[in-house]
């Protein structure tokens, strides 16, 4: 009988030990905060710009042209299967472009439907004679509702 309960104890103690470490505790690493907008980088070799560092291929002998579209996603309608999360084009939102660096590339604004051109040469992005396989490491920054957003890319050059 003290063995039965002396393994009852013991269990509850365990349990109980679990339970106290299942507390919930600050990541001491990265500090998140969930991203304003949707930044989508048209034409990357992903398809839809989503990957981490999205790659846009640009001719050597021609400008680099780079269009990103920012979203904003209303999610209002996430529990409903006929409405889901809707993409709201964000219109006049300022942009900076920079290189990782630091050196600023251009001051961008998106259009109505969100989107925001750049037209560079090479050499205005840093590449004085590019060749195949030369890319330059892109930063597109904004602030959106109070909130600061930066989305990586990148440009590669190709025959």
């Amino acid at each position: 009988m003290k063995s039965y309960k002396l393994f009852i104890l013991s269990g509850l103690l365990a349990l109980g030990g679990l339970l106290a470490g299942c507390e919930k505790k600050e990541d001491p690493f990265v500090d998140r905060v969930v991203a304003p907008v949707l930044v989508l980088v048209d034409g990357a070799s992903d398809g839809g710009g989503q990957t981490a560092e999205p790659v846009v291929t640009s001719k050597i002998t021609a400008p680099v042209i780079m269009t990103v579209k920012i979203l904003e996603l209303d999610k209002s309608g996430i529990l409903n299967n006929k409405v889901g999360i809707d993409s709201i084009p964000v219109a006049s939102l300022a942009l900076k472009l920079t290189r990782r660096d630091g050196t600023a590339i251009a001051d961008l604004k998106t259009d109505n439907t969100g989107k925001a051109t750049l037209t560079k040469t090479w050499a205005e992005l840093g590449i004085t004679a590019p060749a195949v396989g030369s890319s330059v490491s892109l930063t597109w920054t904004g602030e959106y509702k109070g909130q600061a957003f930066a989305r990586l890319s990148r440009v590669q050059g190709v025959n």
